[in-house]
């Protein structure tokens, strides 16, 4: 368990170093779409923190694909919640999602598409390289069993000639001694 935490942690602190460059293009993008030139030092520092704590979690989080423990549908229900939670409360904290059942529903609706389309795609890859592992393992495997059988010939053969040779050196010797 303690290795865990200190695991989510190692991850948490490496992807919250990027929260604030997140945010800056969040902040880009948001002045684009709805004209607003100016934030509050509160909103700043509100958006800093919260992206700040949102990359850490999201970071850390996938540390629960690395206990054994919890089988992989668990594991990614667990991932997938802690991650809704936590983009759902930056976006409401900073005022970048407006209370409501309808905006919530359809931040929902997005991010379980996103979610399971981020999934497939990793499903997708994995399976892929998965196949081409096994491909590669049967093609040596059969290799290795060619070699095995040239190695198990070329030994009957040195027998086999071995043999031939005692035999011969008897004659040989029996020559002799009758010579």
């Amino acid at each position: 368990m303690k290795k865990n935490i200190i695991e989510f942690s190692k991850r948490g602190l490496i992807a919250c170093g990027f929260g604030p460059f997140v945010l800056a293009i969040f902040y880009l993008v948001y002045q684009n779409q709805t004209g607003v030139d100016t934030l509050s030092i509160h909103q700043v520092c509100i958006g800093i923190f919260s992206i700040t704590v949102l990359a850490f979690i999201a970071g850390g989080m996938n540390v629960v694909y690395q206990i054994e423990q919890i089988p992989l549908m668990i594991a990614i229900l667990i991932h997938g919640c802690v991650l809704y939670i936590s983009y759902l409360v930056t976006f409401l904290l900073n005022n970048w999602l407006e209370w409501g059942v309808t905006p919530i529903l359809v931040f929902s609706g997005i991010f379980v598409l996103g979610y399971l389309a981020v999934w497939i795609i990793i499903y997708s890859i994995t399976k892929r390289n998965t196949e081409k592992l096994n491909r590669i393992l049967v093609e040596k495997q059969k290799n290795l069993s060619l070699l095995i059988k040239s190695f198990s010939r070329l030994d009957k053969a040195a027998t086999d000639i071995i043999l031939q040779l005692k035999k011969d050196c008897k004659k040989s010797n029996n020559i002799e001694r009758n010579i």
